[in-house]
């Protein structure tokens, strides 16, 4: 199978799993030192909470949890059709190898290979189409606290109460969001990968890209400096509101210790 496939493509393969995970797991622990768009939103969360329990009506709230849930459900559903798609595509790899074999800067490929660019392409889609369904029911469970959520006038919720329903309650749609955003990373490196048809040095640069332009848009994109300076949140992160985001982060049997 290394002799059918290529040393070359196994490590490019290897290659896009290794700036996934490692992109993964730098992006989860940098936003907790500096202001990411994770972490910038999940303040604004916190607020969005706040201010939910001192409103009577809460129909816009539920309209804008109701418009997150849409935008997610559009890319489970075109994941489902994507892989449908590809799954038909697995049955004419002969095809296909002839169409990349005619393209002049593609690498030679053969029929193992390309059922491995293929099939890379499936399970990247199912993951993307678990992670995005599982962002549904997160805003599901999002909109059940909304509906939830004491009223301005009872008198038996305590002020400390509803800070706890502030932070717990942004912290189910952050998870939500973090969920929403594997699946949009998923979409991302898929397009690297599709870029492997052309050849492994294609693709290595493809995925090495990919990691470039989600750093770009999570830490330095002009949206971001826009977030940080709505209430000054991007000073407050980590100064006046520091505790009460370390506390969103606690996990809930820590947290009862």
């Amino acid at each position: 199978m290394i002799e059918q496939i290529g040393l070359l493509n196994w490590i490019s393969l290897g290659w896009l799993l290794t700036c996934w995970i490692s992109y993964s797991l730098f992006a989860k622990y940098k936003a907790k030192t500096t202001a990411s768009l994770s972490s910038v939103l999940h303040v604004h969360r916190i607020n969005w909470m706040r201010r939910l329990l001192q409103r009577e009506v809460r129909v816009g709230d539920a309209a804008l949890l109701a418009n997150l849930e849409r935008n997610v459900t559009f890319f489970a559903s075109s994941c489902v059709l994507i892989l449908a798609g590809l799954l038909t595509a697995l049955t004419a790899t002969e095809e296909i190898q002839h169409m990349v074999s005619n393209v002049s800067f593609a690498f030679e490929s053969n029929l193992s290979l390309v059922e491995l660019k293929l099939i890379s392409l499936i399970c990247v889609f199912i993951y993307a189409f678990f992670t995005f369904t599982w962002s549904m029911r997160q805003f599901g469970f999002a909109s059940v606290l909304v509906g939830a959520a004491p009223m301005m006038d009872e008198k038996n919720v305590t002020a400390s109460e509803r800070r706890s329903f502030a932070i717990y309650a942004a912290k189910i749609i952050d998870q939500g969001s973090h969920s929403y955003n594997y699946g949009l990373r998923s979409f991302y490196f898929s397009l690297a990968i599709v870029t492997w048809f052309g050849g492994p040095l294609y693709f290595i640069a493809s995925a090495t890209a990919v990691v470039g332009v989600l750093y770009a848009r999570e830490f330095r994109s002009k949206s971001l400096d826009a977030l940080k300076k709505v209430e000054n949140v991007g000073e407050k992160l980590f100064e006046d509101d520091k505790e009460l985001y370390r506390r969103s982060l606690i996990k809930p049997d820590k947290d009862s210790e």
